[in-house]
């Protein structure tokens, strides 16, 4: 019998932001030995985690975000850190973090909420917005936070991006990219 399928909601990396987040991917790889790096395509800022989900819930849960995206506007996310997950000498997640921004809690919390309503059962940690970049971490000396702020691609610089749009997406555990966009969720245009 075949693995199960995971879903999930989540905010969408226009295609130019995860071009530049190609090349400076590239960069941080010679810096941090983590085992896997995500592929560029797959990169995202996830807003709920469903996990095994049957289609009754995902259509209700789809159909609640759906009305709800269309009553926000499009706003920007800028891109301003590192950090990690996990152990401090041995991260089992590396990731760029985000500059605060009360639009994107709104909008995580309709997804959120959507969910609940259609009957899922989340998880209940704190919402700590980031984009996941490398998991594992595979050096042969412990991992050194200290080195996060030297060598971060996106200190003193603006990077923004226009968030636009919420995507459901299924997970194919062993393909890479292994994240496939089902459905889209666009926000009303902040022009």
């Amino acid at each position: 019998m075949g693995q199960h399928a995971h879903f999930f909601y989540a905010l969408e990396l226009p295609w130019e932001v995860k071009e530049v987040f190609k090349s400076k991917m590239e960069h941080l790889q010679e810096e941090f030995p983590f085992k896997t790096w995500v592929h560029p395509q797959d990169l995202h800022i996830t807003l709920a985690f469903l996990g095994n989900a049957p289609d009754d819930k995902i259509k209700v849960a789809s159909e609640r975000i759906e009305a709800v995206m269309k009553l926000r506007t499009s706003f920007d996310i800028n891109i301003n850190h590192l950090g990690i997950f996990g152990r401090s000498d041995a991260p089992r997640i590396f990731w760029a973090g985000l500059e605060e921004s009360q639009e994107l809690k709104e909008v995580r919390q309709d997804v959120f909420s959507a969910c609940l309503g259609a009957g899922f059962t989340l998880e209940k940690r704190p919402f700590s917005p980031h984009i996941t970049i490398a998991r594992k971490w595979n050096g042969e000396a412990a991992f050194s936070s200290a080195t996060l702020e030297s060598v971060n691609p996106f200190i003193n610089k603006e990077f923004s991006f226009q968030a636009g749009r919420v995507v459901l997406y299924k997970t194919h555990l062993g393909k890479s990219p292994k994240y496939e966009p089902i459905k889209q969720f666009p926000l009303a245009s902040g022009d």
